[in-house]
């Protein structure tokens, strides 16, 4: 299954404008902090969805070193910028690592896949994790699937449901943190991000 086209095509056209719009610096961030924190020292860490890079900035200035990968040729580009970054165009179905990395920063990013596809997903993620591996993983809450204002596909969560689906992997979770922000649509939606461990 490849990236949803639609999805694509706003984020081919509208690269610079979302850096603009999301790409502050974020080391002040308690998740990015909570993360870093967590992981061992000079840990590598893989950014998925990337997009302009800026989480990988941070995680860089924090001491990690970073593989970011985004489905977005326009994305890539952007993240290419950042001093240090190793970043390459990957969809979510082509990670294909095993034992790789110790954390996985998967930052309102999986948001874009189908509800049926992200049991294989996080199941491809737990295994590219290096044994005690930490997973970050921010979703916008709710129900069902549906387009934006843009015209990009999301999938909404409730905490509940990805709990069941990171148990069933035998991953524990934990670190919910909750709120809700303006996207790129100008909607203020609601949010969840939490972590979990990989045993």
């Amino acid at each position: 299954m490849s990236a949803d086209r639609e999805t694509m095509a706003v984020y081919e056209a509208r690269a610079q404008d979302y850096a603009q719009a999301f790409g502050k610096d974020h080391k002040a961030n308690p998740a990015l902090i909570a993360f870093v924190a967590a992981l061992p020292r000079d840990s590598l860490v893989l950014d998925l969805g990337c997009g302009p890079g800026a989480w990988a900035r941070a995680m860089l200035d924090m001491g990690l070193r970073v593989e970011a990968v985004d489905a977005s040729a326009a994305m890539v580009a952007e993240a290419a910028r950042v001093p240090g970054l190793v970043v390459r165009q990957a969809t979510f179905d082509e990670i294909g690592a095993e034992a790789r990395y110790d954390g996985i920063w998967a930052n309102f990013s999986l948001l874009h896949a189908p509800r049926a596809a992200m049991p294989a997903h996080l199941a491809a993620l737990c295994r590219a994790l290096k044994p005690g591996g930490l997973l970050h993983i921010g979703l916008k809450a709710g129900q069902g699937e549906a387009r934006d204002a843009l015209g990009r596909f999301y999938t909404y969560w409730e905490v509940a449901d990805l709990a069941a689906l990171l148990e069933s992997l035998d991953m524990t979770w934990g670190h919910l943190r909750q709120g809700a922000d303006k996207g790129l649509d100008g909607a203020v939606a609601p949010w969840f991000t939490l972590t979990a461990r990989k045993t």
